[in-house]
């Protein structure tokens, strides 16, 4: 297992969360394997400090902030022909003992699997719905507008898949905060879309590994912990409009052509506002309390 697998986290002033990304993963899986520091910038030490301590990682410098999908690329390229499964990761998870060796073994159990994700846990317990369907144009544009101010609106439910029960099952996409890719899969459809800053890649890249004939497969029997948004929420000006553009630029790839011109239109106009309502949510609640803002937006 040592030499086909291998992880890519990306980071971006993570601080103490990659070193508990890193002893966490000491516990998940009985292999050793490489772990790819895909860095957009730190200033905060935190990769070199990683390196250092941990004889598994290696730093690979972006050049800069080029997004969540475009640094995982970067790092799944330094990775050699050998290895089978890319474990993609946000440096913010902790994972629980033994939930990549389960992620692993339930590739045996789905040969077609491109993608497989774990049971995720919010830092309160609760259990993040990380395994949805793929949205259309209606349920995408529905929860985009209504999710925070109607909670319950049908879009949303069918879009999070809130009424099924947890069980190990093939989804439309799964969270790119865990994920673990196969590596044909994965290089099949070029990886990821660059073009997508922050937030709806790992939708796309969902989306693209089932038009292309894989399967993308929920495994709650592996579960992890998410601290979500600890460097989004302290950048809601810039954060939230990077998840609303692409929102939009999902369902325009999906919807080209002149006769949808007036359906992109009016989304585009309706995230605008949205994203607005968001960062002025988000900035007083960050003038008020001091903390982070971590709700989910998607």
């Amino acid at each position: 297992m040592t030499s086909q697998l291998a992880v890519v986290t990306v980071t971006y002033n993570s601080g103490d969360y990659l070193t508990t990304f890193l002893r966490s993963l000491g516990e998940a899986t009985t292999a050793d394997p490489q772990v790819i520091i895909a860095d957009n910038g730190s200033v905060d030490g935190a990769p070199e400090r990683a390196e250092r301590e941990f004889a598994s990682a290696r730093v690979v410098r972006t050049g800069g902030n080029i997004g969540y999908g475009g640094a995982v690329n970067r790092g799944v390229a330094e990775l050699g022909p050998d290895i089978d499964y890319v474990v993609v990761a946000n440096p913010d998870v902790e994972w629980s003992p033994g939930s990549l060796d389960e992620l692993i073994a339930a590739t045996e159990r789905w040969p077609r699997a491109g993608s497989l994700g774990p049971l995720i846990h919010e830092p309160d317990g609760s259990v993040y719905p990380s395994a949805r369907r793929v949205p259309d144009l209606l349920s995408g544009t529905g929860h985009a507008l209504f999710s925070t101010i109607w909670k319950s609106n049908p879009w949303t439910t069918a879009y999070r898949a809130d009424d099924v029960a947890p069980s190990e099952r093939p989804v439309g996409w799964l969270s790119g905060s865990c994920v673990v890719l196969r590596r044909t899969a994965f290089d099949s459809i070029d990886g990821f879309d660059s073009r997508y800053f922050m937030y709806m890649e790992d939708v796309d890249l969902g989306d693209r590994l089932g038009k292309a004939g894989w399967l993308n497969v929920y495994v709650p029997s592996a579960v992890i912990t998410h601290t979500k948004g600890h460097s989004a929420g302290k950048n809601p000006e810039l954060m939230l409009p990077a998840h609303h553009r692409s929102a939009y630029r999902f369902q325009a790839d999906r919807n080209p052509g002149l006769l949808r011109a007036p359906l992109r239109l009016a989304l585009r106009i309706g995230l605008a506002v949205r994203s607005k309502l968001a960062v002025r949510a988000a900035r007083k609640a960050l003038d008020n309390n001091g903390g982070h803002v971590t709700g989910d937006q998607r």
